[in-house]
């Protein structure tokens, strides 16, 4: 049985694999734009914003 969207313009969005294709999309074009042939471990953390994560106090 498949299944589909019910029809009459409900759509339901998860909100976490959108936030997730978003990052891949800016991790795409700074690969894209980059010099060397691989992204540094660094520039993958400034590209997601790791180290401003890691900075923001929880809660």
């Amino acid at each position: 049985m498949k299944h589909v969207a019910p029809l009459g313009g409900t759509a339901v969005q998860d909100h976490v694999a959108l936030a997730e294709i978003e990052l891949c999309g800016e991790l795409m074009i700074a690969a894209s734009a980059a010099d060397e042939e691989r992204l540094s471990l660094e520039s993958i953390d400034e590209v997601l914003k790791v180290a401003e994560e890691r900075a923001a106090p929880a809660g």
